[in-house]
C-alpha cells in the first residue's frame, strides 16, 4: 500500500512520484524483479537471489552524523537499532542473517528528498489504470484463483473484487514487484531525519519476518521505500496480517497467490475494518439544472446523510433509477467538483483512503472494484471539466494562506486542507461549493476585497 510517497495528502490529483535523485549505490544494487506467479498446476518460478550488498568501505561509508539522532554516527545508530529489534524478540540468529544488509545507501534518502511529482485528474488516471482492459484481466485472475478468493471472502467477507482491485493497481499482479533491497532502505530511511522512528519500526518488523522463516533478507526485494509483495505491504502490515493460504508453512506475498489474496483479504477486513456485506461506492448523478439550489457544501466525506436524504435532493443512479429509500449512510463524493463524475461512498470507502490517502488512487481503486464487481464504466462528464494549472493553484494556495487558512505547504497540490479552503471561500463569495478550484474562484480571490481571516 503506497501511503509513502509525496502523494499521501488527500490530492486533488494524483501525485505519482518519478526518482531524480542518484541511483542506489552500489551497496544496494538492482537486481531482477521477482516472477510473476505461475498459473494453477505449475510451480511458481524461483526469486532471483542476488548477492548481499558489496562490503566495498568507499559505498558503504556511513554518512554525516544525523541531527535527530544527537549527533551519533550511522554505525552506533544501527547498533542500538539492532538492540532494540533484540528486546522486541528477534533473535540473534536473524540478526545475523540480516547483518550483510543493514548498510545505509544515500542514494534511497535521496530519492526519498527529492521526489517530483506530476498531477492528473480522477478522470485521466481512472482511465488508464481502471479500463476495461484492467477490469477484465482482474477478473480472469479471480477465476484463476477462484478457491482462494472464495475462501477469502467466506473468512474475511471481503469481496473478490476489492483484493483483485488492489492487487492490479499495486504491482500488476505481481508483474511489478520493484528490484531493490529492501533492508538497505528500511535502514537508512530509518536513519535519516524525516521519519526515523517509522522507519526503525518497519525495518524491527522486517527482521521479525526474517526470523519466522517467512523470508530470506536475500529474497527481500521491493521498492525504495521498503514495501514488499504483490499488493505493497509495509513491513508492519506484512508481519501483523501475512497469512499462509497455501499451507507450505509461508507467508510468501512475493510468489504465493493464495498467500497474497488471503493476507491482503486480512488486512482489509481487521486492519481497515471492512464492514461484511455492506457495498463501498456507487456512482451516482447529480442535478445539473439546479447548480445555484443544491446543496454542494454537502459533498464532503465528512458528511454522511441517509441515501433517502440525496434522493430528496434529485441526486439518482446514472441510468436516472431512483436510490433505495432508506436511511444507509453516505457521502457525496466529488472528486472533480460538481461538473465531473460522482459517486456514493460508504462506510467501507474508508477502507481505500485508509490504504492510500491520495483520493484520487483511493477512488480509483474504488471505482476499479466496482467494474470487476460488473459496473457499467462511468458517464463522461457533460463538458470538460478544466483544471487551473499548477501555477494558478500555487496562487490560490497563496491567497487562501493570506486568508487565514493553513493549507500545508504552497507547492500547486491541491490537498485536503486547500480543499476544505476552497469549499469556505466558495460559500463566501456566493459560488457552488463543491470543492473545486476554478479560475472564478482565483479571479474573486485576486481583485475582491481581502476577506477576513478564517479558522
Amino acid at each position: 500500500m503506497r501511503t509513502l510517497s509525496a502523494a499521501s495528502f488527500f490530492p486533488a490529483v494524483v501525485l505519482v512520484a518519478i526518482s531524480c535523485g542518484p541511483q542506489p549505490s552500489s551497496a544496494q544494487p538492482a537486481v531482477s524483479a521477482p516472477r510473476p506467479v505461475a498459473a494453477p498446476g505449475k510451480p511458481a518460478a524461483p526469486l532471483a537471489r542476488p548477492a548481499a550488498p558489496s562490503a566495498n568501505p568507499a559505498a558503504a561509508r556511513s554518512p554525516r552524523a544525523a541531527s535527530c539522532h544527537n549527533g551519533m554516527p550511522f554505525d552506533r545508530f544501527l547498533a542500538e537499532l539492532k538492540q532494540q529489534a533484540a528486546a522486541a524478540g528477534v533473535s540473534q540468529s536473524a540478526l545475523a542473517e540480516a547483518a550483510p544488509y543493514l548498510v545505509y545507501d544515500q542514494g534511497i534518502v535521496n530519492r526519498d528528498h527529492g521526489q517530483r511529482v506530476f498531477g492528473q485528474v480522477f478522470t485521466e488516471f481512472a482511465r488508464n489504470r481502471a479500463s476495461d482492459g484492467a477490469a477484465k484481466n482482474a477478473q480472469a485472475r479471480i477465476r484463476m484463483h477462484a478457491a482462494a478468493f472464495n475462501r477469502a471472502e467466506k473468512e474475511y467477507g471481503v469481496p473478490p473484487a476489492v483484493i483483485a482491485a488492489f492487487w492490479g493497481l499495486e504491482s500488476s499482479f505481481g508483474a511489478e514487484l520493484g528490484k531493490l533491497h529492501t533492508l538497505p532502505s528500511l535502514v537508512s530511511l530509518a536513519y535519516d531525519c524525516r521519519r526515523s522512528e517509522m522507519f526503525q519500526n518497519e525495518t524491527i518488523a522486517a527482521l521479525k519476518i526474517i526470523d519466522r522463516g517467512d523470508l530470506t533478507p536475500d529474497e527481500m526485494i521491493g521498492s525504495w521505500a521498503g514495501e514488499l509483495g504483490q499488493t505493497q505491504f509495509l513491513p508492519t502490515h506484512y508481519f501483523n496480517y501475512a497469512v499462509d493460504y497455501d499451507g507450505d508453512g509461508h507467508r510468501d506475498l512475493l510468489r504465493s497467490a493464495p498467500d497474497v489474496i488471503g493476507s491482503t483479504a486480512n488486512y482489509i477486513a481487521n486492519g481497515l475494518k471492512w464492514r461484511r456485506g455492506e457495498p463501498w461506492l456507487q456512482e451516482v448523478r447529480v442535478p445539473q439544472n439546479l447548480p445555484s439550489s443544491f446543496p454542494w457544501d454537502q459533498a464532503d466525506l465528512t458528511i454522511k446523510l441517509p441515501r433517502s436524504k440525496w434522493a430528496q435532493l434529485g441526486v439518482t443512479y446514472p441510468d436516472g433509477k431512483a436510490l433505495p429509500n432508506d436511511d444507509m449512510p453516505s457521502s457525496l463524493l466529488l472528486p472533480m467538483g460538481r461538473s465531473g463524475p460522482a459517486f456514493l461512498a460508504y462506510a467501507n470507502f474508508a477502507a481505500y483512503t485508509e490504504w492510500n490517502n491520495s483520493l484520487i488512487y483511493s477512488t480509483t481503486a474504488g471505482y476499479l472494484a466496482t467494474r470487476i464487481a460488473g459496473a457499467a464504466p462511468m458517464r463522461a462528464p457533460s463538458a470538460p471539466v478544466v483544471q487551473l494549472p499548477l501555477n494558478e493553484i500555487r496562487e490560490l494556495q497563496q491567497l487562501l494562506v493570506r486568508a487565514g487558512f493553513n493549507v500545508g505547504k504552497v507547492d500547486g497540490v491541491l490537498g485536503q486542507a486547500s480543499r476544505s479552503a476552497v469549499k469556505v471561500m466558495q460559500v463566501k463569495y456566493g459560488l457552488p461549493a463543491d470543492s473545486w478550484p476554478t479560475a472564478e474562484l482565483l479571479a474573486r480571490m485576486r481583485g475582491g476585497p481581502r476577506p477576513a481571516a478564517m479558522n
